[in-house]
Formats: C-alpha cells, structure tokens, sequence
C-alpha cells in the first residue's frame, strides 16, 4: 500500500559536505582520549551512507526514518556484523541471521515502533530493484529495522512511514555529512526528558594503532530521570531538574506514562574500518554499553537498548553463482589495539549521545504535547565553570 501522505511533506534531509572542505565537529566541545574524524559522524568511516526522512504534518505527526548503509550494495558485499541486546524491551529484525551468519548483507533502518513492518516491506523493494533476482534464482533478504517509541510527539497509530518513503530514503543516502537532532527516526524521540534523537560521533586511533576509525550513530529516545543526565562528568540533570519540563497533552499525565513509553530505548550503530570479525565487533558493541553509562543510562525494565555494528573492511563477496567468498583480509589480533578500539568505541558512543541532545530542538506534537530541547548555551557554561571543558 502506497504512503497516504504527500511527498511533499516528506524531508529528506542529506547535507552533502563539499569537496575538499573540513567539517567542524557537531557537537560543540571534545573530550576523551583520540580525536574525531573530520566530521565527527558515523560517515567519517569510508564508504558508509545515512539518510534522514523527516515526517511532520499537523499537529499529529512526527515521525520518520534513518538508513545506515555499510557501502552501496551490501547484498553483494556483505560486511562482518554483529548485534548485543542489552535490554530487549524492543525489536530489531533480522539480527537472528547476524549472529548466525556473521555478517551484514541489508541496509540498516531505524524507525518508529508501529512502522517496523511498513519499513521492511520497503528495504525489500529496495533489495529487489537493485537484485531482480531476489527470490527467483536468488537468496532472499532478512531486513534490519529497529524501532523507537515516539508516541508523546506523534500520532503512532496513523504509521505514517510507508514502504515507498524507505525505499526513497534509501535511494537517496549518500556518504559525507548529515543532519543530526529532530529529523528521521530521533524526529519524535525524547531523552533524559529534552528532546533528543538521532546523534553521532568518531574518534581516530593514531597511526600507531593502525590508524582505525570508529563512528556511532544513535536513535536517542531514552526514558531516564532528568537528575540522571550528566555530561562529561557534570550533574548537568540535576542542576536542570526543575526547568524545560515536558509540557503533556489533556488527556495525558506524567503519571500516565509507564511501559515502554516511560522507560524508552536506544538503538546504537557501530562502524569501524579495523578488520573485525563477528566475535571481535561483538565485543566492542559491548563497550558501547560502557559509553552509554557515561551519560546516566541504566537501560530500565521497559527500554529496548539494542546495538548492532560493522566492519567495512572484512567483506564477505558474493560471487556469480551466489556463493559467498569469506574475507581474505587479516583480522585485528594485537592486543593494544582492541583496547583502543574498545576505548574509542566507548567515547564515540558517549559522544553521540550528547549529540542527539545538542542538536535536537523543541518540539510541539501530538495534542499539544511539547517536549523542551536541552539549553545548550547553559550547559557549556556548567561544562566551563567546572573545568570539564576548555574555557
């Protein structure tokens, strides 16, 4: 069924970086011990593309969606990948097949909780335009597409991400910078009580360590008290618990809210081009976890705290007869450098998170409801006086 919403209230929103340029970091102060890459995104790993498919209508609708691409044709050069729940209160597809294979042969997708489906539907479209032989004479696609509660700020129930706006999104994501905060799947997400959503972040080992690159995206929707929020080390939450508070809709409450949607969730994209396998990237999903803690997150009850990751340099390459050729390429075994990259991986998720923060904006939805976005101003004020960053 084809979307009954109007494309021209679709925004896809991919902000090229011009040739040659340098982009400054997003997030508007450094911390941790490597630097960023240049754009301080998940894009600062070769070949990797995002889109963003921005949906705002009304009053009632605020929702969209987020493709994450290992390279252009993941189903004929699968990337070693790896998935860690670390708390299943939500869904993403297709991960059953990831831990099994040991791969990444879809694009991923993020979405809202109620267009899971609706989003599948269009990756398999995508998958057969660009592979006719797609369940004929060859394999069929298990879809990646991991969801976020965004029922506050959005009519959920309405689904108003369908099969042709995924397919587009995914025609139209490109590698380079991109728009970070309230677009895509983080449109209706919501954190710490602030508005929040999608966020990104690198960090570069030096040459010495191989020279890798780790980037991380998320899905910000997280349900923790506002006091837990800190912010390189600054209690941040605590300070601001009494201000910007979410202003609920009539026929909502704050003592309403419970289940998934008190409780919330985050979706977490690794990418690195160190040469990985599923065990290994395995592992450094779990310091991701690590990195998460660092902001205040304790992945209650109720959140859906799901991590998947890749490497964009072990490739697994279909051959003309549909085999599947494992990566010739020697894998990471040096120990200092795992380390490393489980200490970048740490800091580029950590770094994310306060991304999806930073660069989201207040947000008035579904009957009224208005979730405040974090006063980024004050915050780097608290961040100053308590030496946490340069002056």
């Amino acid at each position: 069924m084809r979307n009954r919403f109007p494309m021209a209230l679709v925004a896809c929103l991919t902000i090229a970086l011009a040739a040659g340029g340098r982009a400054a970091a997003v997030l508007p102060f450094h911390f941790g011990f490597f630097p960023t890459g240049r754009l301080d995104a998940i894009t600062d790993v070769a070949g990797v593309r995002v889109a963003n498919l921005t949906l705002i209508q009304g009053q009632d609708i605020r929702t969209g969606a987020t493709a994450v691409l290992p390279n252009a044709d993941p189903w004929n050069h699968k990337v070693a990948g790896a998935f860690v729940s670390f708390n299943g209160n939500g869904e993403m597809t297709g991960t059953h097949w990831i831990e099994e294979a040991g791969y990444l042969e879809e694009p991923l997708v993020l979405t809202d909780t109620l267009d899971i489906g609706r989003a599948d539907d269009g990756v398999v479209d995508w998958v057969i335009e660009h592979h006719p032989q797609i369940g004929v004479t060859d394999d069929v696609p298990l879809p990646v597409v991991a969801e976020c509660d965004d029922q506050l700020l959005n009519d959920i129930q309405r689904r108003a991400v369908g099969p042709v706006d995924v397919h587009k999104l995914l025609n139209e994501a490109r590698t380079g910078q991109f728009a970070r905060g309230s677009v895509g799947a983080g449109t209706g997400m919501r954190a710490f009580g602030f508005k929040a959503g999608i966020g990104s972040a690198s960090r570069v080992l030096p040459a010495s360590l191989g020279g890798y690159t780790v980037g991380v995206l998320v899905n910000d929707n997280t349900g923790s008290s506002r006091e837990a929020l800190t912010v390189v080390g600054v209690p941040v939450g605590e300070r601001l618990k009494s201000e910007y508070r979410t202003v609920f809709p009539k026929h909502l409450s704050e003592a309403d809210v419970h289940g998934r949607m008190e409780s919330g969730s985050i979706i977490i994209v690794v990418a690195t081009d160190a040469p990985l396998d599923s065990r290994e990237l395995r592992a450094l999903l779990l310091r991701a976890g690590l990195g998460m803690g660092r902001t205040g997150l304790t992945s209650d009850v109720g959140s859906g705290d799901l991590f998947v990751g890749f490497s964009t340099s072990e490739v697994f390459e279909r051959t003309a007869d549909f085999e599947v050729s494992p990566p010739t390429q020697r894998i990471v075994e040096d120990d200092g450098v795992l380390n490393a990259l489980y200490r970048a991986t740490a800091e580029a998720t950590q770094a994310a998170i306060y991304d999806a923060l930073f660069e989201a904006t207040t947000m008035t939805g579904r009957g009224g409801a208005t979730v405040y976005g974090l006063p980024g101003d004050r915050v780097l004020q608290m961040l100053r006086s308590a030496g946490a960053i340069s002056q």
